[in-house]
């Protein structure tokens, strides 16, 4: 399907759109909304790249607009339902080893770390 988009590396593909556009919440009536895929892609672009939401580009909309679709797509569980339906397309397809290591390692803080009382190692607080 065209969309007259140009895909960018960082973009979401036709696939992952595919997956993901049934998952968003339906549109309000009201004025007509920035395109959801134009949205989500600049959600993406800037959590892979890491700059201010006031720094994302233009080509994805206006940065207040990118910003509050994502905090409600966020509250509302959006988001959560995104990663249960890739999480189980990845393992369905075998693409995901469940297999987890813990590290149970313990490091203790030394008895003068910030917030330590003082005395505290002796097992007497001062008053």
């Amino acid at each position: 399907m065209d969309h007259g988009w140009v895909i960018r590396r960082q973009e979401l593909s036709d696939a992952e759109w595919d997956l993901l556009r049934p998952l968003l919440p339906t549109a309000a009536t009201g004025r007509p909304r920035l395109d959801d895929r134009m949205v989500l892609n600049g959600v993406v672009w800037k959590f892979r790249t890491g700059v201010a939401w006031r720094d994302v580009p233009e080509r994805y909309g206006s940065w207040a607009t990118l910003h509050t679709r994502f905090r409600r797509w966020a509250k509302d569980g959006t988001f959560e339902r995104m990663l249960q339906a890739t999480q189980a397309k990845a393992d369905a397809a075998g693409d995901i080893d469940w297999v987890a290591s813990v590290d149970s390692t313990i490091v203790r803080a030394h008895q003068h770390a910030a917030g330590a009382r003082k005395g505290a190692s002796m097992g007497f607080v001062k008053p």
